[in-house]
């Protein structure tokens, strides 16, 4: 790289590329462009990139976090959906050729195939990104009912999805989407980024997630879907009682009540409890339990 020029990620050339390319961040496409230098390194630090790694980004934007990882990584493979923006990747990752830019929306691309064409095999897979806000939990929910077995994922989204996914029993965080995704991985907050680090700014702060492989849980679900819409409807009514949301779920017929209640007896789980207070291994031997008693 031709040292005299700035990196993408530094304020001066993020403005510059803006002004040059007329690019103004699309709201219905989520854009802002991160323009700090230090906080773009930390994601790559975060996920631990090296050059034996292979590394799916989404929505790259105009380069600024792809530039960090290709710095790193052994090959990069980004998904940018606009494709005002293609020229403009074409220019600022040149001198990259480490890097294949996908014009596709990642909720519609068949990943599997795409990393078999893409990568060499016998790399560790990771995907780092800066998440486009308004689609946050599809994109992380395709990625994890992909099949692909990422080493890691590391990626920015609002801080309040950040907290709502991270967040232990107990925390007024806590519901169905924290369940859903520490059932397929372990989630923690790498680091807090503040609104000032974009351009534009947007009207709330941002987190780094990393979620990593989660070991192997002594009971398992005898359906993830199943036990999916059965801790959403759990969490229905957040502030009734667990009692209160499987008769939700299931109905209030006096011999159905009856039927709930031995299942809450044989599990050892008191109906007084509000959903928050279940852990991920409360909720799979729930609906284990319903589906033996042929309420699932």
């Amino acid at each position: 790289m031709n040292n005299s020029v700035p990196e993408i990620g530094s304020p001066a050339r993020t403005k510059a590329i803006l002004n040059r390319y007329r690019l103004v961040a699309k709201k219905s496409l989520g854009q802002n462009f991160l323009s700090d230098l230090n906080i773009l390194r930390n994601i790559v630090s975060a996920a631990d990139v090296s050059e034996n790694d292979n590394v799916i980004e989404i929505g790259p934007g105009i380069g600024a976090l792809t530039e960090q990882i290709a710095l790193k990584a052994r090959k990069v493979v980004a998904f940018e959906i606009d494709e005002n923006l293609l020229p403009v990747l074409d220019e600022t990752l040149l001198p990259y050729d480490n890097v294949k830019i996908i014009n596709q929306d990642i909720l519609k691309a068949n990943l599997p195939d795409v990393i078999r064409d893409e990568f060499e095999p016998g790399h560790p897979l990771k995907l780092v990104a800066n998440l486009p806000y308004y689609i946050t939990t599809p994109i992380l929910m395709g990625v994890l009912q992909s099949n692909v077995a990422f080493d890691q994922i590391v990626v920015m989204m609002q801080k309040e999805v950040a907290d709502r996914l991270s967040a232990e029993p107990g925390n007024k965080e806590y519901g169905s989407l924290s369940v859903v995704m520490q059932y397929r991985a372990n989630v923690e907050i790498a680091f807090e980024v503040p609104r000032t680090a974009f351009i534009p700014q947007p009207n709330v702060d941002s987190a780094i997630i990393r979620l990593t492989p989660r070991e192997s849980l002594p009971v398992t679900p005898y359906d993830d879907k199943a036990l999916f819409g059965f801790v959403k409807g759990c969490f229905a009514h957040r502030r009734k009682s667990l009692w209160n949301n499987l008769q939700g779920i299931f109905g209030k017929q006096p011999e159905v009540r009856e039927r709930i209640e031995t299942v809450l007896n044989k599990v050892d789980i008191s109906r007084q409890l509000r959903p928050e207070r279940l852990t991920l291994l409360n909720f799979i031997e729930l609906v284990n339990a319903f589906h033996d008693e042929g309420l699932m």
